[in-house]
């Protein structure tokens, strides 16, 4: 049966629309919907202002906003050793206005912590490695430690006394700390916080003994006086702190444990949206406020591709997996402080 004469009026004026919307040029439809970002973007940091993730994250931040022409707004949510930030942007809408800058325990924490419910390699597309900085192995500026032997040999002497601050459980501090331990042959208590900034200020004052931060956030307090390096954790020693040896240096051949940050998104962003991303981070990476604060920093920019970011990932997963199988065999404590 034929459609009754006003229905029949709406199809023909609906195909008719059809019609003219076929005969029109293809960059309208284009036009029709808004190039990405047509808003703010929300870079989420999970761990408090203060740390090395944090510092990045806002050494960069201005320079990202520039090269993409929209407000990137530094969104801080800590908590669980950065767990809870990574859940966040798992579960945030994957349209690219919801980023995670993170160190490398985003790869590390589902290895070690049974509270987490992600694949790290599978719940988030991987952008961009931003780039990697020794650590430094400090003391506060009164400590009686005044290289990393007479740190092992305190150790040594007092057994189950010492301690070591950590930024996060499954951060490059945390371990660095535990290969100290290990290749030492010492206990030193591993007291993980909720943050580099939280850990830095007990170690500070005087409530741990030791700790192992990023040059980022550690390096200010040392230049400032307020602590002591004994020494970095990367193959080389720092030009900044030419006189600071290398943990291999102090007796530890091979050793060599950098902080690398990227930039992820939740899983099934587009994939021009993550192009875009990584090209602005590119960018951002060249601007001369972004270079000399990271040279300052001993921070080396890499700006790999989202290709090469998910090779590094699933390698640096399987080095990793190699040193929690000690961390786990020794039953340390996941409960960081307040």
């Amino acid at each position: 049966m034929a459609p009754p004469r006003g229905r029949r009026s709406i199809l023909r004026a609906a195909l008719a629309a059809v019609a003219a919307a076929a005969t029109l040029p293809l960059g309208y439809a284009a036009q029709a919907a808004p190039a990405w970002p047509s808003q703010p973007i929300r870079m989420v940091v999970p761990f408090p202002p203060g740390g090395s993730v944090d510092t990045v994250a806002r050494t960069l931040g201005q320079a990202l906003q520039e090269a993409l022409g929209q407000p990137v707004i530094i969104e801080n949510k800590p908590g669980a050793s950065s767990v809870l930030g990574a859940r966040y942007v798992k579960q945030a809408e994957p349209d690219g206005y919801t980023l995670l800058l993170n160190a490398s325990l985003q790869v590390a924490n589902p290895l070690l912590l049974d509270t987490v419910t992600y694949d790290a390699l599978k719940d988030f597309a991987p952008i961009t490695e931003i780039g990697a900085q020794p650590q430094l192995v400090l003391v506060r500026k009164d400590s009686p430690y005044q290289t990393l032997k007479d740190l092992v040999t305190g150790a040594k002497a007092k057994p189950g006394e010492l301690t070591w601050a950590i930024a996060a459980y499954g951060a490059a501090g945390h371990l660095a700390c535990e290969l100290v331990n290990e290749q030492a042959g010492v206990k030193m208590e591993v007291i993980p916080y909720r943050g580099g900034g939280p850990a830095l200020v007990d170690l500070m004052g005087g409530q741990v003994t030791a700790m192992t931060e990023p040059m980022a956030s550690a390096y200010p307090h040392v230049k400032d006086g307020k602590l002591r390096a004994l020494a970095v954790t990367s193959s080389q020693r720092v030009a900044a702190i030419p006189d600071v040896p290398t943990v291999a240096e102090a007796g530890y051949a091979g050793f060599d444990m950098p902080s690398w940050y990227g930039i992820w998104a939740p899983a099934g962003t587009p994939q021009p949206v993550i192009d875009k991303v990584y090209a602005a981070t590119r960018e951002a990476l060249k601007n001369p406020a972004v270079k000399a604060k990271f040279e300052a920093l001993s921070f080396i920019p890499v700006g790999s591709s989202p290709q090469e970011f998910a090779a590094f990932q699933a390698n640096e997963y399987k080095t990793y997996e190699k040193v929690i199988k000690v961390i786990k065999s020794r039953g340390a404590n996941a409960a960081p402080r307040t």
